[in-house]
């Protein structure tokens, strides 16, 4: 029991280091790249739309160096479900969400089709190969070059997101300033001691509860590693610009399968439990399509429309476990 209550407490100490530094990283990111002079577009589109994924690119990738790949994929699937039913859920019983249509009818079909295309790419041989992390990595440059095309679309949003960050800094942007090297250094280090505590962690109490890490990367780590995703969302519903939060968890689904799962295989080939087939995909596919039908009525998630979402993703929860 001691050291059952060590590991928890290791794996809880890692997700909250591995919080400080995705914020670090990208604080200090966007405030060096306005030093720099490059577009505030380019920095909310780079930096800040795919620095809350930090932390489960950074678990995925630890995870299967330490040969713990099952737990790469349980918290994708997992961050999956919780940045729909939890987040936008949450989310939208704090403050109902206006929804572009453009998400719907562009967003949303392109992070279904990515998840779906999971299917053919595992069933063959029940492994993520390296050939299948270069084609999921392809569709992600594919996603983000469609993205930069339709940048004007995306600008109020990003430049919105970007000025947070650089409203934290009592600082101008013309200069680079040591401060901001030190939040980008700082915020790295974290997101790499935080990932390997939460790993060795999961992979300890997996064991010593006799469960499988695929379970442990459904839950605790996923949660998590979703901690950044949910913490922007309920500041920004809290500050009346709530609509943001129904992009950015689309995209970060698109990135959590095609970005964090390519980059992995590529390192290592990922060995894919049967049951992932069977049970944790199917529902993180069930969860996004419930997602369609709310997102289309009145183009807007309502607060009891996200105690919908939250309640699907308690039963889904208990289905998994």
């Amino acid at each position: 029991m001691p050291g059952l209550i060590g590991d928890v407490v290791l794996l809880i100490c890692g997700i909250g280091v591995l919080y400080y530094g995705a914020e670090w990283l990208v604080r200090g990111s966007a405030r060096l790249a306005g030093s720099l002079g490059i577009s505030p577009i380019v920095v909310g589109l780079t930096v800040v739309s795919f620095g809350t994924s930090a932390p489960e690119l950074v678990v995925g990738i630890v995870a299967v160096l330490d040969g713990n790949a099952t737990l790469a994929i349980g918290n994708v699937m997992g961050s999956n479900l919780a940045n729909v039913g939890l987040i936008l859920g949450l989310t939208a019983v704090v403050r109902p969400l206006e929804v572009h249509a453009r998400v719907v009818w562009r967003e949303m079909p392109l992070m279904l089709l990515v998840t779906f295309a999971l299917y053919p790419l595992i069933m063959d041989d029940l492994m993520i190969s390296r050939g299948d992390g270069i084609i999921l990595l392809m569709a992600m440059a594919g996603y983000l070059v469609f993205v930069f095309q339709s940048v004007e679309d995306e600008a109020p949003e990003i430049l919105g997101e970007y000025e947070e960050y650089m409203k934290a800094s009592d600082q101008t942007a013309s200069v680079v300033s040591f401060k901001d090297v030190f939040w980008v250094v700082a915020g790295s280090a974290c997101l790499v001691l935080g990932g390997y505590a939460i790993v060795e962690g999961a992979v300890e109490v997996a064991g010593a509860l006799g469960i499988s890490q695929v379970v442990i990367g459904l839950t605790v780590v996923a949660v998590g590693t979703s901690l950044p995703e949910l913490a922007a969302s309920l500041v920004a519903a809290m500050r009346d610009e709530a609509d943001i939060a129904v992009g950015n968890v689309i995209g970060s689904n698109i990135f959590n399968v095609a970005g964090i799962l390519g980059t992995a295989a590529v390192i290592e080939p990922i060995g894919v439990p049967r049951s992932v087939l069977s049970h944790e995909l199917p529902a993180v596919l069930l969860m996004s399509l419930l997602l369609f039908p709310i997102l289309r009525s009145g183009w807007r998630i309502r607060r009891w429309e996200g105690v919908i979402l939250l309640t699907a993703y308690v039963a889904a929860g208990v289905f998994l476990l």
